[in-house]
């Protein structure tokens, strides 16, 4: 009887790689599809948040002619910080501009400027959304610490409601 060497052979190890190499390739366009749904949903889900805190705030605190009060009764303004509507939120990518109407009418828009979520996807998530730059007017302000510039790619989500 011949002596065999323990171990595996060439075409042994060449027929396993192949077939990790089959699997990775089918696994892998699976899975950046599943990243890019959850950075839609993430974004949808962030924008939404944005517009109900500052909805929220305008009713549960109240507005007028000088804008959406906050609870330690005074006005959100410019200069306030976009987290303290969400917390959860990177900020860094995301801002609000508030435009004031007549009547305790209000328009807000909060977008998101980052480069990593695709419009599509996002509006598969959240239909309102729009794709472009924000809408200005005299009397409205962004909110500070988030962006506060727009361009052609931003996913915006713009929503008019009135407080009594």
């Amino acid at each position: 009887m011949k002596n065999r060497k323990r171990g595996f052979s060439l075409v042994e190890l060449l027929i396993v790689l192949a077939v990790i190499a089959a699997l990775i390739a089918t696994i892998t366009p699976v899975a950046m599809n599943a990243i890019k749904k959850a950075k839609a949903t993430q974004v949808a889900q962030n924008l939404k948040t944005l517009a109900s805190a500052l909805e929220n705030a305008a009713y549960v605190n109240g507005a007028d002619a000088s804008g959406i009060k906050k609870p330690d009764g005074g006005y959100f303004t410019a200069t306030d910080d976009i987290k303290l509507l969400a917390r959860d939120v990177k900020v860094e990518d995301y801002g609000a501009y508030i435009l004031p109407g007549t009547g305790g009418s209000y328009t807000v828009s909060v977008f998101y400027v980052g480069a990593d979520s695709d419009f599509t996807s996002v509006k598969a998530v959240l239909d309102n959304v729009t794709k472009g730059s924000i809408t200005t007017g005299a009397n409205g302000f962004y909110l500070s610490g988030g962006q506060s510039s727009t361009n052609a790619n931003t996913i915006k989500y713009v929503f008019p409601f009135t407080v009594y």
